[in-house]
């Protein structure tokens, strides 16, 4: 057995586990979409203004009609492709919901009976709210934890008792760290799906395993039991999170495309006039010392790209969420865990 595996406590948190920086994950996945997407185009805009001031053969290139004819034309034609490729993103999801009618009885019937579980497992009906059903597996894992420190009191086995009682520590201290996080969260916003990243189940599964091979002799069939409802309550949890983050996959996805068609518009528009109106002669004269019309190129070039920046910006959470959450069950993936 080495020896992380006898730490029942480990990094709860995404942040924690992935032992990356605040800025980075908040950037790469909290940020909104909108605001990640208008950071990319300002970075871009700065960066080829600063490309051309420190290569002025770029002015000297846009003297050339043919230059600026041939830059917008493939962009128009990069943008037509992107859209179709996004159309059928779109397609592929909308089938997804598509079906004959057994199909979707019986995605009603498991529904229903995964909703029926939670119910024993909670005592009470489960929310319709995702926020709130998570919120409720949630408490019902802290409320068997205690559960458990409770009929541990009773072993005579010190290392038992510590070590169940550190664990026990973990799963509240986790617990009410996602509740926080959960209360108020929106489905449709990615607060819902971040919050749930936060609970590390998958660990807790393999530490209740790990104790009862461990101290087997020591645990009464009392003690055996509460560490099955506990773990019981943390696999539910994990099937849970990931309908819920498969919807809100599909929810993005969508709006993405959306999104795409919005911005593929105006920026087929300004290609559209740069190649069509737009020469040396067009714009002349200078603004802050550099010529209008590098100024221009560089803003409408900057348009041109909002789709694609949208793109990035939505596929970089995306890919990330369902990288981090690819395991379910008690399978630790990251280096940084094992």
């Amino acid at each position: 057995m080495s020896e992380s595996d006898d730490d029942v406590s480990t990094g709860d948190t995404m942040r924690e586990r992935a032992d990356e920086s605040k800025l980075k994950l908040w950037l790469i996945v909290g940020a909104n979409r909108q605001l990640v997407t208008a950071v990319l185009a300002v970075g871009f805009f700065v960066l080829f203004m600063l490309g051309s001031l420190l290569d002025p053969t770029l002015s000297d290139l846009l003297q050339d009609r043919g230059v600026i004819e041939s830059l917008y034309a493939q962009m128009i034609g990069a943008l037509i492709t992107g859209v179709t490729l996004v159309v059928t993103i779109s397609q592929l999801i909308i089938s997804q919901e598509n079906g004959p009618l057994g199909e979707q009885r019986a995605r009603m019937s498991e529904t229903m009976d995964f909703r029926s579980y939670v119910k024993e497992l909670t005592a009470k009906p489960a929310p319709a709210d995702p926020s709130a059903f998570l919120r409720e597996i949630v408490d019902a894992t802290q409320e068997r934890a205690e559960t458990l420190d409770e009929v541990m009191e009773s072993t005579d086995n010190d290392d038992l008792r510590d070590e169940v009682s550190e664990f026990v520590d973990s799963i509240t201290g986790n617990a009410e760290t996602v509740r926080e996080e959960l209360d108020g969260a929106k489905f449709g916003t990615f607060d819902v799906v971040y919050a749930s990243m936060d609970y590390n189940y998958s660990w807790k599964i393999f530490q209740i395993e790990r104790l009862i091979a461990d101290y087997e002799d020591d645990i009464t069939e009392e003690q055996r039991d509460a560490f099955e409802d506990l773990r019981t309550s943390f696999a539910m949890f994990g099937p849970a999170r990931e309908h819920i983050k498969t919807l809100y996959f599909q929810w993005e996805l969508i709006n993405l495309s959306r999104f795409i068609l919005y911005a593929a518009i105006p920026a087929l528009l300004v290609s559209g006039m740069m190649l069509t109106f737009v020469d040396v002669t067009t714009f002349t004269g200078t603004i802050l010392g550099i010529e209008t019309l590098l100024w221009l190129v560089a803003i409408t070039f900057t348009i041109t790209l909002v789709p694609f920046f949208l793109l990035t910006s939505y596929i970089m959470r995306v890919a990330t969420a369902a990288k981090r959450t690819l395991a379910i069950g008690p399978l630790i993936l990251r280096d940084s865990q094992r």
